[in-house]
């Protein structure tokens, strides 16, 4: 009898190939268990320590379920995930002020804020300001009639953080206007003809 090494007999009638193929099953059948049903005392999805999710945000209000990661930015959330790009990101680290937005009537720059951290407050964004009748916002209005911006990409930022220092002094000199929002920065540099028609907002804002 002229058997290969690999159908060589081994002790209980077993050839060396079954041997092999009973031990790739009992291998499989044991993995099997860690892949598919995990561990015997898996708690909830939601282990101590991390941060859930799936969250409701309160903007423009209204209340939006989202998925966030925990180190996403306001900026990521609302314009990536809730599709308000009205809001512009510029230099994305805080120092510009085109993503501006109210937190709680608050100016914030919406990309140094992580969006957990805003949970529960309310968010104001620029496509926030719209009226119910389809009117622009008297503040958007000034701006309009002065036409105060050349390329605009600034101009939401500014926006709100007008609309945030008029809370507080809803009747500023032009100094004391240019100083509140002195936070945010126009590429185009045309400083004078934006204050002209912010001024112009705030004074429409006083006759409603």
């Amino acid at each position: 009898m002229h058997a290969s090494l690999i159908d060589t007999i081994r002790p209980g009638g077993m050839t060396r190939r079954q041997f092999i193929k009973s031990v790739i099953a009992v291998g499989a059948v044991s993995s099997s268990g860690f892949l598919f049903s995990g561990p015997a005392d898996a708690g909830p999805s939601t282990s101590p320590g991390t941060v859930e999710r799936l969250i409701t945000l309160n903007v423009n209000g209204q209340r939006r379920r989202v998925d966030v990661l925990p180190q996403e930015t306001l900026a990521q959330t609302l314009r990536n995930k809730l599709g308000l790009t009205g809001l512009k990101v510029g230099c994305d680290r805080g120092e510009c002020g085109s993503c501006t937005v109210l937190v709680d009537t608050v100016p914030q720059y919406a990309c140094s804020l992580l969006t957990h951290s805003v949970r529960g407050k309310a968010i104001l964004t620029v496509e926030g300001l719209a009226r119910a009748d389809g009117k622009l916002h008297p503040l958007q209005q000034g701006v309009l009639d002065e036409q105060g911006f050349q390329c605009g990409y600034c101009a939401p930022g500014f926006l709100m953080a007008t609309l945030g220092f008029l809370a507080t002094n809803p009747n500023p000199t032009r100094q004391e206007l240019a100083h509140g929002v002195s936070g945010n920065l126009c590429r185009c540099q045309d400083y004078d003809k934006i204050l002209t028609a912010l001024m112009r907002g705030a004074e429409n804002m006083r006759k409603e």
